[in-house]
C-alpha cells in the first residue's frame, strides 16, 4: 500500500511540471487560470462524478454504504471544524486562523483523492463513489463555513450555492443513473468518452497548480511558517482524527481506510477559487494548497501504512 500510494502521489505531482515549465517559459500565465478552472469545475468534475457511479453495480449494500459515507464524512468535517473553531474563536478576526480552520478540513478529495483511492483499492469500485460523495458533503461546507472563513463575512454564506453547484447537480444526475443500472445499457463508447473527460480532472487540476506555483514562487511558500501549520493539520491531524473516529463504529475495512486516505488529501483547490472570487486572502490560500500538495508525497504513503486488509 505504501508503494502504491507513493507512486500515485508522485505521478500526480509530476502533472504540475508542464504548468510550472510553461509558465516559466512564458507560454502560460496565471491570467489563464480562470478559464482552465471553469472547464475543470463545470465540465470535467461533473463527468468524473457521473462516471464513478456508472462503474458501480446497484445493490442495497452499496446504497447503504454510500448513505453512511455521506453522513460520516459530513459529521467528521463538522466535528473537527467546531473543535478548531472553539480553540481559535478569540483569534478568528485574523484571516490566517480562519484559513487554518477551513484548510484543515476541506480537501482535494475529488481531483487528487479519487485516482489515488482507486489505485489503492483496485478490486473495490465503490471507493470511487465514496470519493464523489465526500465531494458532495464537502461542498455543503465550502459555500457556508468555508466562504465565511475566507471572507470573514457572513453575508457571503449561501445555502443556495451549497445545493446549486456543479458537484451537487452532477450527483443528482448520477444517482438515478446508478439506481437504474445505466452502466449496463448506456453504449460503451459514451461511457468511455465520459470516463476520459472525468480522468482529465487530476492532470488539469495539477497543471493549474503548477502554473500557480510558478507565479507564486517557492520562496513565498517555503518562507512562510503559517501554511506549514495548516498543511500539518490537513495532512496528518485531521485524517488521524477521522480514522480514530471511524474505529468507534462497526465499519467495513474498505470504508474505514477510504475515510483515512480521502481525509488525508491536500487542501482543497476550491479554497483558492473562493478566495479569488471574493478577492480575499488569495496568496494565503494558494500557499496552503501548494505546500500541502507538495508535502503530501510524504504524508499519504505514511497514512497508507495503516491500511490492513
Amino acid at each position: 500500500m505504501f508503494q502504491t500510494a507513493l507512486f500515485n502521489v508522485f505521478l500526480s505531482l509530476l502533472y504540475m511540471l508542464p504548468g510550472y515549465l510553461f509558465c516559466k517559459l512564458r507560454r502560460a500565465s496565471a491570467d489563464h487560470l480562470s478559464t482552465m478552472s471553469t472547464i475543470l469545475i463545470y465540465f470535467c468534475s461533473p463527468c468524473m462524478i457521473i462516471d464513478s457511479f456508472l462503474g458501480l453495480t446497484k445493490s442495497n449494500e452499496n446504497l447503504v454504504n454510500m448513505g453512511l459515507f455521506f453522513a460520516f464524512s459530513l459529521l467528521m468535517q463538522l466535528l473537527f471544524f467546531v473543535l478548531l473553531f472553539l480553540i481559535l474563536r478569540k483569534k478568528h478576526e485574523n484571516p490566517v486562523y480562519r484559513m487554518l480552520n477551513a484548510g484543515s478540513i476541506l480537501g482535494n478529495v475529488g481531483f487528487f483523492g479519487l485516482p489515488l483511492i482507486r489505485s489503492i483499492f483496485p478490486d473495490h469500485p465503490e471507493v470511487a463513489c465514496y470519493s464523489s460523495i465526500y465531494v458532495v458533503s464537502m461542498n455543503l461546507l465550502v459555500f457556508t463555513i468555508g466562504v465565511y472563513c475566507i471572507t470573514g463575512e457572513k453575508k457571503y454564506v449561501s445555502l443556495k450555492n451549497a445545493f446549486i453547484n456543479p458537484t451537487f447537480i452532477a450527483f443528482l444526475i448520477a444517482m438515478p443513473l446508478y439506481l437504474f443500472n445505466a452502466g449496463e445499457w448506456i453504449p460503451e463508447f459514451l461511457q468511455n468518452g465520459l470516463g476520459i473527460l472525468g480522468k482529465m480532472t487530476t492532470p488539469l487540476c495539477m497543471i493549474i497548480l503548477g502554473i500557480r506555483l510558478a507565479s507564486v514562487g517557492f520562496s513565498k511558500i517555503w518562507g512562510n511558517p503559517f501554511p506549514y501549520l495548516t498543511a500539518g493539520m490537513k495532512l496528518l491531524v485531521f485524517p488521524l482524527f477521522c480514522f480514530g473516529l471511524s474505529l468507534l463504529f462497526p465499519l467495513e475495512p474498505v470504508f474505514r481506510y477510504s475515510v483515512l486516505i480521502l481525509a488525508g488529501t491536500p487542501c482543497a483547490s476550491v479554497l483558492l477559487g473562493m478566495a479569488e472570487i471574493h478577492g480575499k486572502n488569495t496568496d494565503l490560500a494558494a500557499n496552503c494548497i501548494l505546500l500541502s500538495t507538495l508535502l503530501s508525497i510524504f504524508t499519504l504513503p505514511l497514512l497508507a501504512l495503516l491500511i490492513r486488509m
